[in-house]
Parts: C-alpha cells; structure tokens; sequence
C-alpha cells in the first residue's frame, strides 16, 4: 500500500473515534503575515492532543492475542495519555513509563484513563530502556511515541482534515518532536498537493531534528531544556528520518521567547489554550522564522499545558 493510501486508510479506521477538531482564522495573524493563515485546532482533539489519532490507528490494528497481553510505551504525557484511553476504550492493559518531572496534569490524566504509570529520571537511564526491560519481562507489545508507520499514518489524518476543509494550502507549518505527526502530515498534503511545502518546526534548544534534516546525519539530543516538553525527544526515528528527508522542504527553529508569544497570542486573541509545542508553527509565523506566502495551514497539536506552566507563560 503507497504511504498516502495508508493515511487515507488511517482517516476510515479513526472515524467516529477521533473528533474532526476544528479549523479557526485570525484577522490579526492574517495582517500580521501577508497570509491566509488556518490553525487545526488538535488542542480540541480527544486527550487534548493530536496523538489520540495515532495511537487508535495503531492499536486497532493489533491482534487479539497482542491486546490480551496489553501494551507498553513511553512518554513525557500527550501520547501516554492517548495509549492510556485507547487502551480503555479497546479494553487493552496499558503501562506507561514517563519520566519523573512530565507535567502533572499529563501525568493525573494517563493515570485516570487506566494506564499504570512507571517512574524514571531522566537524568540517571532512558526511557526505551526501562520500556525494553518491561517488554521482555510481560511479553507486551510496544507502542512507541512516533516511530512506527501504524503511528505516523495516524497523525497525518490531521493534515487531512484540514485541507478537505480549506481545500488546498500553499505551506504546511507542523511542530516537531520525534516526526510522527510532521512526516504523516508531510505524506498527506504532498498526497493531496505535490507542490504544498511542508515546513517542521523545533525549538531552538531542541533542534536535532533540524540539524539532521540540514545534514543529512542523525543528530541527538539528551533532554532538552525547552518549555516544549512535547518536543524533548532525543532525535527522529528509523522510520520517520527518511520520511522527514523525503517529504518536508525545510525545518525552521524558534526560540523560547517566540514560543511564549505564541501560547499569549493563541490566548488571548483566539481564546485558545494551546501548549508550547503546539504553539511553534504560530512561533514560527510571529517571529517569522518562516515568511509565508499564500494559503498557511498550521497544526496547533495540543493544549495539554498544567496551570502553572501557562501562568509563567502569561505572567511574563
């Protein structure tokens, strides 16, 4: 099956499981950028974020021995909480390790959906570790964060949505952590529209992404001081790499200070709560990192972001 007929696939899978979330416009950002600018609001999705539809796409397609034996992943908080749901939806076990310092209302959220949480401190092992000594130890199946094509096909139902709503869009701007969400969206509008350019977003103090992409050699990077703590991934993975060099045109960076005018702007212009990797491709417009031109769609990914995180974000 080519990569587009699987995201198409994905979009069928999710139906009447997923929220179709809503496409909103600034007049103010429009100004402010020469562009039409549309924001997918996946802050509005299930869990809060654009991860519930990756993870549905891909553990609906486990086998019955596979969900029986439940299922294991790690995560600072969006995708722990979308494997913990799923997991209570489709009536499949689920554990979580998560690193000691995720945002507490991450964290609250993968516990009440059912998930066992397991503890680690970054600074002291790997999260892929402590998932691998689990895995053998329960015979669970693995449901990683980003790299596995189920995953990355999931996500780019987002970018689907949203240009079978606008109809077409010049530029794609999507943030990047690990490239799920970045190489499935960059899938589905090059799908759509060959000549679409795709443009991932990073934090500056997260930028291994872009270092890679630029180079063409894996970059990596050990926990990453930035307020986005969606993108605190160490590096792109096996499948999403390639997928990255293949289907985006460019990667762009942002700095904190830019990230924190986003989640202000999002709020009190849009009324919209939006974390701070949810907010980067409206760092990148604001700050213009990225000069746009045409018809912009933007991924707002998430907007699981704990109280007193947005009230330093606000109060600054």
């Amino acid at each position: 099956m080519e990569l587009f007929d699987l995201v198409t696939a994905a979009q069928k899978r999710i139906k009447g499981h997923a929220h179709v979330t809503p496409v909103m416009t600034s007049n103010t950002l429009n100004q402010h950028t020469g562009a039409e600018v549309f924001l997918k609001c996946e802050n509005f999705q299930r869990m809060g974020a654009f991860k519930f539809r990756g993870a549905y796409n891909a553990m609906s397609q486990l086998t019955d021995e596979q969900k029986k034996r439940g299922v294991i992943t790690h995560s600072s908080g969006n995708h722990a909480q979308a494997v913990a749901l799923v997991g209570r939806l489709l009536g499949i076990q689920t554990t979580v390790v998560m690193p000691a310092n995720a945002p507490a209302v991450k964290r609250t959220a993968t516990e009440q959906y059912g998930a066992k949480v397991v503890d680690y401190n970054p600074d002291e092992t790997t999260r892929e570790k402590i998932s691998e000594d689990l895995l053998s130890q329960h015979d669970y199946t693995l449901v990683p964060p980003y790299d596995h094509i189920n995953i990355v096909a999931g996500q780019g139902t987002a970018a689907l949505e949203l240009i079978e709503k606008v109809k077409t869009v010049d530029m794609l701007l999507v943030p990047c952590g690990g490239g799920g969400l970045l190489s499935g969206c960059a899938i589905a509008a090059k799908g759509i529209n060959p000549a679409c350019r795709v443009i991932g977003i990073e934090p500056e103090l997260a930028d291994d992404a872009t270092k890679s992409f630029h180079t063409g050699t894996l970059h990596t990077v050990k926990n990453p001081p930035t307020i986005a703590d969606g993108t605190r991934t160490p590096s792109l993975g096996k499948v999403t790499f390639p997928l990255v060099q293949q289907f985006v045109a460019d990667m762009q960076t942002v700095s904190e200070s830019a990230i924190i005018d986003a989640v202000k702007f999002l709020f009190y212009r849009l009324k919209l709560v939006v974390e701070p990797s949810g907010a980067l491709g409206v760092a990148a417009l604001l700050s213009r990192a990225v000069r746009p031109k045409g018809r912009i769609g933007v991924i707002l990914s998430g907007g699981n972001i704990d109280a007193a995180t947005m009230r330093q974000i606000l109060d600054s």
